[in-house]
């Protein structure tokens, strides 16, 4: 296995207040590797030294190979960026983005326009390729940052933040490119606040809080790691008898949810047999039932805690 970006010691202060901490971590070739931390945490600061925007106090970052602070051009030149913030020039059409683009990275002029016109027409926008980008939606424009960060067909592609702000249909839309570009052998740094994304979407995560990696794992190890109670997710067609339901000694603790009912225990095999019974003793039909271990939520709120 290929480690396309190696991280030691990565060290940033800010005015006397130290940033990122003496950070380590790997990222394999052909990973969705996500970074995750609350506000504050030190991540876009980490991301900015990945990519060459600002220097490291302290510490190495390689890319491939090469060192970004002795290799800053070819080290870029492996990668592609997508900010948080747009970096699209709203006065230009979509295609005038996408030629310019390639033409900082100097891809000849036959190969701009065969990639232009290929990720025009993968992210849905070839028919808006003569558009400014200021007319353009912010789903549209997110969808344009990144096909502008492909022109150079980077190994390793950044994403901070790429769904932040859009509506369902975008964000899935957004997120079904980054498993296609995954599967077309892309590494992708992916920086996101949704948990459920990240869950979805990564192999290996790894969570940042005050300056600090907290754990780096695959996100069902992390979950394992946490332990914590599992929980039985039960509805039925009628009310249930919640003071009933809290007899039964493998239920630890029962709370309401919407039209469900959660059931923390230790033993969720046994609750199942146990809700079966339950319901044919009072004339009850299950509508649904769900077993669920602890969540990618559960386990960055468990270890930013227990960091902060």
């Amino acid at each position: 296995m290929q480690n396309v970006i190696t991280v030691k010691d990565l060290t940033k202060n800010y005015n006397g207040l130290r940033a990122v901490d003496h950070i380590n971590f790997n990222v394999i070739k052909g990973e969705v590797f996500g970074f995750l931390g609350p506000n504050g945490a030190g991540k876009t600061t980490t991301i900015r030294m990945l990519t060459g925007i600002i220097k490291p106090g302290f510490g190495q970052i390689s890319i491939m190979g090469f060192n970004i602070a002795r290799d800053p051009i070819k080290a870029k030149q492996l990668m592609g960026v997508v900010p948080e913030m747009s970096n699209a020039y709203v006065e230009l059409s979509a295609w005038n983005n996408l030629i310019f683009m390639a033409d900082l990275y100097g891809v000849p002029k036959k190969t701009a326009r065969q990639r232009a016109e290929a990720l025009l027409n993968l992210f849905d926008l070839y028919d808006r390729k003569d558009h400014k980008i200021k007319t353009f939606s912010k789903g549209m424009k997110q969808k344009i940052i990144i096909a502008m960060a492909l022109m150079n067909e980077p190994e390793i592609l950044f994403l901070d933040e790429p769904t932040s702000g859009l509506d369902v249909q975008s964000a899935r839309l957004i997120r079904d490119i980054i498993r296609k570009l995954n599967k077309d052998g892309k590494t992708i740094f992916l920086s996101t606040h949704y948990m459920e994304e990240a869950n979805e979407l990564c192999n290996k995560v790894a969570i940042i809080n005050h300056g600090k990696i907290a754990a780096i794992d695959a996100p069902e190890q992390l979950k394992i790691r946490i332990g914590g109670l599992q929980r039985v997710e039960v509805s039925f067609n009628k009310p249930a008898d919640i003071s009933a339901l809290s007899a039964i000694p493998e239920i630890i603790n029962i709370r309401k949810k919407g039209d469900k009912l959660a059931l923390y225990t230790n033993e969720p095999g046994s609750i199942i047999y146990k809700l079966v019974d339950y319901s044919r003793a009072n004339n009850l039909k299950m509508v649904t039932l769900h077993t669920l271990t602890p969540s990618l939520e559960d386990v960055f709120i468990t270890l930013t805690q227990e960091v902060g």
